[in-house]
């Protein structure tokens, strides 16, 4: 469905915002320090687990109450429907909804190692979390006569979980992560309504302008002794443009055909950089969902081989 990252990004900044700092699991981690005081910590915040996750509850139930206001209220709701737009925008709305999944599913498994939950627990039950948070979204698509509810989004949602989950189970940690950036466009002038007017609501709307990577921490799959640094990593990016419409016809009329692209560049690991600042550790967490901007090699059918000094 429309604006996808948007969605997902605003349901995983309420779970974010309620305190649960993540943290480095100790395949993560640069200080591993066994403290009693670690220990305390830990006590700490199993005790405050079930108020964090009913004030989780209850800020996700309100928040898709204020999305479901704000995403729908200019059309009158329809008996729930389904409809099949698995050929739309290029396939990047489903890029969106596995992006917004794995970056959920993450938190959960982070803040479930954190409160002490057993490791194959917290990283099924954790693993769950971006599914869980996203597919209700689609009973209100279902309800949209602009919308309907759609099973590649689901199944994009459960493929975003899923991405957590194995790489958890394979390896105890994450390394390959999906990311997303964006640049504006000139399209968007052409249909400000749905493509988005100004540059905020650009981010939020214009596919064109959006590209999902996905970064791959090579330092973790080298040995120990290499000297490859820990803080770069290369990175495949798709995207697409002249996406006006997502009908063929239409776009042929304004003397569009939408083409896929294909990226290769280097990203920053935000989480390899050592700190022992909460506050940065926290950022650096928020931070690597999305793609730093670097030079990137383009390959489109279009144009050819584009090389970028600089690709947001």
């Amino acid at each position: 469905m429309h604006s996808s990252a948007f969605r997902s990004f605003f349901l995983f900044l309420l779970v974010f915002q309620l305190g649960l700092t993540p943290f480095k699991t100790k395949a993560q981690s640069t200080y591993t320090h066994e403290t009693e005081a670690a220990a305390d910590t830990l006590n700490q915040f199993s005790r405050r687990l079930p108020w964090l996750a009913a004030g989780g509850a209850t800020v996700y139930v309100g928040g898709l109450a204020l999305l479901n206001h704000a995403w729908y209220q200019e059309n009158k709701q329809t008996s729930f429907h389904w409809f099949n737009d698995a050929h739309e925008w290029k396939q990047l709305d489903k890029a969106g909804h596995f992006w917004g999944a794995f970056h959920e599913s993450r938190l959960g498994v982070d803040l479930r190692r954190k409160a002490g939950v057993p490791e194959k627990k917290a990283i099924w039950y954790g693993g769950a979390l971006g599914f869980v948070l996203q597919t209700p979204i689609e009973y209100f698509d279902g309800r949209s006569p602009a919308y309907g509810a759609s099973l590649t989004d689901i199944a994009a949602n459960a493929a975003g979980s899923l991405a957590v989950i194995t790489q958890q189970l394979a390896w105890g940690e994450i390394r390959l992560t999906p990311k997303y950036s964006f640049h504006r466009t000139h399209y968007a002038p052409l249909r400000p309504n749905v493509l988005g007017k100004g540059a905020t609501e650009e981010f939020l709307k214009d596919y064109n302008g959006h590209t999902y990577w996905l970064s791959v921490d090579l330092a973790k799959f080298l040995s120990p002794k290499s000297r490859f640094p820990k803080w770069l990593n290369p990175a495949l990016g798709y995207g697409a443009e002249e996406m006006v419409y997502n009908d063929v016809d239409a776009n042929r009329a304004l003397g569009l055909h939408a083409y896929r692209q294909y990226y290769l560049s280097v990203d920053l690991n935000w989480q390899a950089i050592p700190t022992r600042s909460k506050f940065l550790k926290s950022a650096f967490y928020v931070l690597s969902i999305f793609k730093f901007p670097a030079p990137a090699l383009e390959y489109n059918r279009k144009q050819g081989w584009k090389m970028h000094g600089v690709y947001f």
